[in-house]
């Protein structure tokens, strides 16, 4: 069974998602939600899967890379080598092939950034779910989530906080969608 792609993202009030290779803001409770969503498997001997992006690969710190206890993919043009901490693919399909032959080690695909990659997943018929955190605060960005197709519909999962969250004055809320 092809695997559906799961997006998740952070945008503030004007649906930026970053700036200068950085994100925007320092939120703990955000980044271990990620952490969470991105890292836990139900079956423990399987792994979930983080695709993302070359320039997103590029602007986590160097320490953090690769992030661990996840398969790190990282779509690019370029014909580079991460050795063992990251897989290389040309395209979304490429990587859905290469994730197929991995799916006894797979439980979930987790897309991460940046913006091109969310784009093209959201308009792929690979695509699941989106879990977005809204912030409820405008920042200056560079990078900006893009536009949510009109028949994607808001629902509810179980393992998602459903009220409002607040972390250094910052009021943020974690929303999830589906296509209709």
């Amino acid at each position: 069974m092809l695997p559906k792609l799961e997006l998740i993202a952070a945008a503030c009030e004007n649906m930026g998602i970053g700036i200068n290779g950085d994100l925007p803001w320092r939120l703990k409770t955000e980044m271990a939600f990620f952490t969470r969503m991105t890292t836990d498997t139900k079956d423990k001997n399987k792994k979930n899967v983080v695709l993302m992006g070359r320039r997103t690969w590029d602007c986590i710190p160097e320490k953090y890379r690769p992030l661990q206890n996840r398969i790190n993919m990282v779509l690019t043009s370029q014909s580079l080598d991460y050795g063992d901490k990251a897989i290389t693919c040309k395209s979304i399909p490429h990587a859905i092939e290469v994730i197929t032959d991995m799916q006894n080690q797979v439980e979930r695909v987790w897309v991460i950034g940046g913006s091109s990659v969310y784009k093209s997943t959201m308009e792929s018929p690979y695509f699941g779910r989106l879990y977005l955190t809204r912030i409820k605060k405008k920042f200056e960005c560079d990078t900006f989530f893009p536009l949510i197709p009109s028949d994607f519909v808001l629902i509810k999962d179980p393992t998602v906080p459903q009220d409002i969250q607040e972390e250094k004055g910052i009021k943020f809320v974690y929303e999830v969608y589906e296509k209709r």
